[in-house]
């Protein structure tokens, strides 16, 4: 069994991972993920069309980012997961294609093989028949059919889909959306659903979707800032505190409020890790006196951080990397993340969580005083900007 993907920096050789993801992704996952893909290009491919006559769902809009985000590199590698975002998909397809007014005729790419007008895409009966299903989508087919150039072009614009997804999921559950961003999503994912070829179609969509990224980074600013408050120069606490422990680590800033107000009062001591660090200077998160600061370091030292840790992990969104046995009972993910046999939180209840964390010792001491100083955004920087120019001349 073969794969073939490059979507990240630590692939294979710096050219891809063909047998196993450096990620932990194995062939049938990536199968499934291309299996979901085609199937959201038809869902877009659609959208994108009742757009141009008025049309649009909420939920088709929302749905699209978030099942893109879930293939994003360490996001989620549960097959189950991929199996029910495509039944999903296929219905959320039949509600683009209700607006739409019905299907979306399209001509097959040139030849007439291959992966083809992914409108043709449903998905087959069982994970096994979605697993081959998939492999029918893959970067290596179009690779073999249309060469490196323009297979490479339509993969960096459906990567850099994954990339807008996550950032518009993450507005979203804030309660931060727009529709212009919805709409450019769909107009790409569309352009990519017919399989194109032309290279200077494919750079201008590619240029496209860099503009759709900075407007979806635009408006998930707006949702942290407008939740959360601008970050504020922190000094972050990365030593151990004494007592009951739950490290949160990932992005979705959400899951860490609602985690913090499910453990006030119940003596644990919340820490974030990796790229979750940034939280800290949030003046709406760190006005919880039990999130003590970070612990560990950077996302790919999770396994040794985890490890070590004495309580619970909480993995929000990507950066996952698969869990050792050594801490493989008190991890647990949430939102678009997944790990086959990890426990999933859903409803954002963190009471397993919570539990875990409870039942392991915690740290027995705290450790010497150390911290490291966060929160140089821009609000901060601009704020003093006039001195240090004129510190400057």
């Amino acid at each position: 069994m073969s794969m073939f993907c490059y979507q990240c920096e630590q692939t294979a050789r710096g050219e891809a991972c063909v047998k196993m993801g450096v990620c932990g992704k194995d062939p049938d996952v990536a199968a499934l993920q291309d299996n979901l893909i085609q199937g959201l290009k038809s869902v877009s491919a659609l959208a994108h069309s009742a757009r141009q006559k008025g049309k649009s769902d909420t939920e088709v809009d929302a749905f699209v980012p978030y099942a893109m985000f879930t293939t994003l590199t360490n996001t989620n590698f549960d097959p189950d997961v991929f199996q029910r975002l495509a039944v999903k998909t296929e219905r959320m397809r039949d509600k683009a294609k209700k607006l739409h007014g019905g299907p979306l005729k399209r001509v097959l790419s040139p030849g007439g093989s291959g992966p083809g007008w992914a409108g043709d895409w449903t998905p087959a009966g069982s994970l096994d028949a979605m697993t081959e299903q998939g492999r029918r989508f893959g970067i290596d087919v179009r690779r073999e059919k249309y060469g490196k150039a323009v297979a490479g072009l339509q993969e960096t614009i459906i990567y850099g889909l994954k990339g807008a997804g996550a950032y518009l999921h993450h507005a979203k559950v804030l309660g931060f959306k727009d529709d212009e961003a919805y709409a450019l999503f769909h107009e790409i994912l569309d352009f990519v659903a017919g399989d194109p070829t032309d290279t200077d179609d494919l750079l201008g969509y590619a240029l496209k979707t860099g503009e759709l990224n900075v407007k979806a980074m635009q408006v998930l600013d707006s949702a942290n800032t407008g939740t959360f408050g601008h970050p504020e120069p922190t000094n972050v606490n990365i030593a151990a505190v004494e007592g009951k422990a739950i490290v949160v680590s990932g992005h979705d800033l959400h899951d860490l409020e609602a985690l913090l107000k499910q453990t006030e009062g119940k003596g644990i001591n919340v820490y974030t890790h990796g790229e979750m660090l940034p939280a800290n200077a949030y003046p709406e998160l760190k006005k919880y006196d039990h999130l003590v600061g970070n612990y560990g370091g950077a996302w790919q030292e999770q396994r040794k951080d985890f490890a070590q840790f004495p309580g619970a992990v909480l993995m929000t969104t990507n950066c996952l990397m698969e869990p050792v046995e050594d801490y493989k009972d008190r991890i647990f993910t949430s939102g678009p993340t997944g790990w086959p046999g990890v426990p999933h939180i859903e409803d954002r209840d963190f009471s397993p969580v919570i539990d875990a964390a409870l039942a392991q010792p915690g740290f027995e001491s705290s450790g010497p005083q150390k911290t490291i100083p966060i929160g140089f955004a821009r609000n901060a920087v601009m704020g003093v900007a006039d001195q240090v120019i004129e510190a400057v001349k």
